[in-house]
């Protein structure tokens, strides 16, 4: 799978609805580092790649975590409160964080696999391939 770049896209949970949900893309390491720090809220979601763990110190409100392997694979989703640091989950290639209750919505759980796409909002003019269609 190629890296991705920090900035935008959608993702979709295949099967259901594949409703897209915003995407913010944090793939630097000082993306990655910030995330959701110092925010009061997301609309959609965040992916930090490559991860495989997380921490909410410093953080306002309570997220859903996913844990991603390397097909885009749900492995597990969690909910952290403010001041946890989950440890690294094996296998894990990829971490999805969106407000807590968020995830259900959209029907993120362990064994679904969600898809990633890149720019633009995701529409007809998208930039970007979707990786690891099963």
């Amino acid at each position: 799978m190629g890296q991705w770049a920090d900035g935008a896209g959608t993702l979709t949970v295949q099967g259901g609805e594949e409703r897209p949900v915003p995407l913010e893309i944090a793939a630097s390491s000082r993306a990655r580092t910030r995330g959701l720090l110092g925010r009061d809220g997301i609309t959609g979601a965040m992916l930090l790649s490559p991860a495989s763990s997380v921490h909410t110190f410093g953080m306002r409100f309570a997220i859903d975590v996913a844990y991603l392997d390397g097909k885009l694979g749900v492995m597990a989703v969690r909910r952290m409160p403010p001041g946890r640091l989950s440890l690294p989950r094996f296998r894990a290639r990829h971490v999805l964080e969106a407000e807590a209750g968020a995830m259900e919505g959209w029907g993120v759980r362990p064994g679904a696999r969600v898809r990633v796409r890149v720019g633009g909002g995701g529409g007809a003019g998208a930039c970007g391939a979707v990786p690891y269609q099963a």
